[in-house]
């Protein structure tokens, strides 16, 4: 897949999940091996299929699903049915979903037999792209999965962070922050996923090299309920503590507010030092891509 074709994906699926009104059944959609190709006049039809030939993305990013709000949704489907069809492709001898598990599980536990569904032709990596996109879009993923649905689609695809940042509608440094939670340990990475931590405890723990240190402060801030901003303050005397570095004077208001503006707009930890007539300015990175990611940026405000 080239780089141009994968770039448009997320311009365009808003025509692969565009509505299509939802009508009564007229005929049922079966699963025949000797059908391979939907016809052009077919690509915005809704097709009733049998629920049990449909089966779940085998690359869909999300892996975690809300029994509460699936039972909700089924509660929803009995009384009203369902109102946006799934979006599914031709699979062996039935259907894979595209786009609409959680719909999908939510009309098995309904106890429907068919469920609308619109036919897309799609190869695997098309596939596996959209449904990346897709949930990005719905904002239906935990940051775990987010971060691990964007870096298959760096690793996968060979898409840049520009790319990226294009297809998903977010900036590069939102899309280099969701990624360094990858770096994090597994234990860390559950609790970020399951909701106990959030993806800004997550990128404060990032910053802690010391695994002993970092377990501790993990610890902490589940045992404590700390906040992000507590978590940071306590990772940052950790540090200092751990150096022995002299204590620095408190920084004035003015600076701290400057550093978490450049903060805020790279994407990365900022410190300021000095006086009003010399001083310097620190930028933080933690890997090759990401020090790359700050010089290009920085030479476009040139």
């Amino acid at each position: 897949m080239s780089a141009a074709k994968k770039g448009g994906l997320g311009r365009g699926l808003d025509a692969l999940f565009a509505d299509v009104p939802v009508k009564e059944p007229e005929e049922v959609e079966e699963a025949d091996e000797s059908v391979q190709h939907a016809s052009g006049d077919d690509r915005d039809t809704v097709k009733y299929i049998k629920i049990h030939d449909i089966m779940p993305n085998a690359n869909q990013p999300r892996k975690t699903f809300n029994e509460e709000k699936i039972e909700e949704l089924a509660a929803s489907i009995r009384e009203h049915g369902i109102i946006q069809p799934i979006v599914v492709r031709r699979h062996k001898s039935g259907y894979e979903i595209v786009a609409g598990e959680r719909r999908w599980r939510a009309a098995m536990r309904a106890e429907l037999s068919t469920v609308p569904c619109l036919i897309r032709e799609l190869d695997d990596e098309q596939n596996m792209l959209i449904a990346i996109i897709e949930n990005m879009q719905r904002e239906d993923l935990n940051p775990i999965e987010e971060a691990e649905g964007l870096a298959q689609m760096m690793d996968h695809f060979g898409m840049t962070q520009e790319q990226v940042s294009k297809s998903v509608g977010k900036s590069r440094p939102y899309i280099a922050n969701s990624m360094r939670l990858l770096k994090l340990p597994a234990y860390i990475r559950d609790s970020i996923a399951d909701g106990r931590l959030s993806a800004g405890h997550g990128r404060t723990l990032v910053t802690v090299a010391d695994e002993e240190r970092r377990e501790k402060l993990w610890q902490r801030i589940i045992g404590e309920g700390l906040s992000v901003r507590e978590a940071e303050k306590l990772a940052s005397q950790d540090g200092k503590a751990k150096k022995r570095t002299p204590q620095k004077k408190r920084k004035n208001a003015d600076t701290a507010r400057v550093e978490e503006e450049l903060k805020a707009a790279l994407g990365t930890r900022v410190s300021i030092t000095g006086s009003a007539r010399k001083g310097r300015i620190e930028l933080e990175f933690y890997s090759r891509e990401e020090l790359e990611r700050l010089i290009e940026l920085l030479k476009s405000l040139g």
